[in-house]
């Protein structure tokens, strides 16, 4: 495992470093933050918790 930048949308929001065993994203956008320091397994569980957590944070339109 090596760090890598972490795109969401055509846009860096992190980067994920090798923490013993996992990957660690350190958020650098604010929209992201509070997945800030969290630990996952693979990069694509890590996007997929960006998507998630963007699609649940998002405002409803009325």
């Amino acid at each position: 495992m090596q760090k890598q930048v972490i795109e969401h949308g055509g846009l860096p929001v992190g980067i994920a470093i090798p923490d013993s065993g996992k990957l660690r994203f350190i958020a650098v956008k604010f929209h992201v933050i509070d997945l800030d320091d969290r630990r996952f397994a693979t990069v694509g569980e890590l996007r997929a918790a960006i998507s998630d957590h963007l699609r649940s944070s998002s405002p409803i339109a009325a």
